[in-house]
């Protein structure tokens, strides 16, 4: 499991050039958090690809599906 807090001069990077290196090396799931639009996107790999899982913006929860149990209200993070 891999967890990308996302600045705003590393969007392009965080999400598109790390999202093609984790995909390669089959990272079996890609957490994408960005504090400014208090998300949280979690992708796993489905046949070779990224898949969205589970995501949640401003409220919510988000689960993992390689750590058994692991859920996440956005609200506990963000705030």
């Amino acid at each position: 499991m891999v967890c990308e807090i996302v600045s705003p001069g590393s969007y392009e990077r965080d999400t598109e050039v790390k999202r093609a290196v984790y995909e390669k090396y089959k990272v079996p799931e890609f957490w994408v958090v960005i504090p400014e639009l208090q998300m949280i996107e979690i992708l796993t790999i489905e046949n070779g690809r990224y898949m969205k899982h589970s995501i949640a913006e401003l409220e919510g929860i988000v689960t993992s599906k390689v750590i058994e149990g692991l859920i996440i209200d956005v609200k506990d993070i963000f705030g």
